[in-house]
């Protein structure tokens, strides 16, 4: 085998081709490690690079501002090792979350902690060239009221409602608004922002946001890796999909699409134009005050799921949810456990996702984020 190629194979390499992905391990485990930082040798322990690699890297990133010392800790020989850490502060990026009835957006440094917020009534059905509008006005307002201009400004995250085509930035037939199907929304919020945009489906975004933090979990030890499902429930029911340690969209960016299986042939009609679909039944149970119902429901397309993928953790999230986390998490768990019992399968853990409703337009942001630090 090419010696070349077999480099390639590991976590890390040292080729010239792959320097920036190289440069994203080592930015990524600068992040993970927090304020506490991260000695060469580690780093080059945790990539697979060799110290020489590491040390080039590492002096660009700080030539760059993008990392700093943190000091000196002991070495079991020798002279002490230097520590570094990332720079927040370096760069920054906009996530905006547009959902049916109202607009989000929020600045965030490299480590995507929050430096501003703004929500704002949105409606999503007045049609594209309003929504573009107030997508750049408020977007506007954030700089202004974080200050520093556009000073590091990497660019923006936008999650919408799906489906949508993540690699060419066109919406789809968005269940309720078939207005906006083919709309190049990506490239019409670039044209009003004056930034580079990347657009996803909301729960992909907020999957990403989860995997990043669970990324930071698992090097404090307490967050196991694994496939997981982020089910959000709130104007609307969708999955984001993490398998492999990545998130799932799709060849065609379609996966997710959770809350149209159909799963009441003669139900209720759904805003997508089939009967019977979970999203339509979800719903139907809030209107009626009923979360125990809405959480059965939720969890029986929930185990529909772990059946199919066989994955580790259901996590939920969305404005519904979190109005209610105790009967969801609860009728969820059951009838997982309950699912789990009749086919002698394993329980799945369920959790609820708190972070104050944010970790979809956080989410968003890492859509900018992800890439420097090998994380997708």
């Amino acid at each position: 085998m090419n010696s070349a190629k077999s480099s390639a194979a590991g976590p890390g390499a040292n080729l010239t081709a792959l320097r920036g992905h190289n440069a994203a391990l080592v930015l990524g485990l600068l992040r993970d490690a927090g304020d506490g930082g991260v000695s060469r040798l580690e780093l080059a322990a945790h990539t697979g690079l060799t110290p020489q690699a590491v040390s080039k890297i590492t002096a660009r990133l700080r030539a760059d501002g993008l990392a700093a010392e943190a000091g000196h800790r002991a070495s079991t020989g020798g002279k002490p090792r230097t520590v570094l850490r990332l720079v927040p502060g370096a760069r920054r990026a906009i996530g905006l979350h547009l959902d049916r009835d109202e607009l989000t957006a929020v600045l965030v440094d490299l480590a995507g902690a929050p430096l501003g917020l703004r929500t704002v009534p949105f409606d999503f059905g007045a049609g594209a060239k309003e929504a573009v509008a107030v997508a750049g006005g408020e977007v506007e307002a954030l700089l202004a009221e974080a200050g520093g201009g556009r000073d590091g400004l990497l660019g923006a995250g936008v999650a919408a409602p799906g489906p949508l085509d993540h690699g060419s930035g066109v919406l789809r037939r968005v269940t309720g608004f078939p207005r906006w199907d083919g709309f190049p929304l990506r490239d019409a919020l670039a044209e009003r922002l004056g930034l580079p945009v990347v657009l996803d489906k909301d729960t992909n975004a907020a999957a990403l946001g989860l995997t990043v933090g669970g990324a930071r979990q698992r090097a404090a030890g307490s967050f196991p890796a694994g496939a997981f499902a982020y089910l959000h429930l709130g104007t609307g029911l969708g999955a984001g999909l993490v398998l492999g340690g990545t998130v799932h969209r799709g060849a065609r960016t379609g996966a997710g699409e959770f809350g149209h299986q159909v799963i009441q042939l003669d139900g209720p009609p759904c805003g997508c134009g089939n009967h019977g679909c979970l999203e339509a039944l979800c719903l139907a149970a809030v209107a009626d005050g009923d979360p125990a119902r809405a959480a059965r429901l939720l969890g029986v397309g929930a185990a529909n799921l772990v059946r199919l993928l066989d994955i580790d953790r259901v996590l939920l999230g969305g404005r519904v949810v979190l109005a209610a986390p105790e009967p969801y998490a609860r009728g969820v768990a059951e009838t997982l456990a309950a699912d789990a019992a009749r086919s002698g399968g394993r329980t799945v853990p369920v959790e609820v996702v708190g972070r104050g409703g944010r970790a979809v337009v956080e989410g968003a942001a890492q859509l900018v984020l992800a890439p420097l630090f090998a994380v997708g």
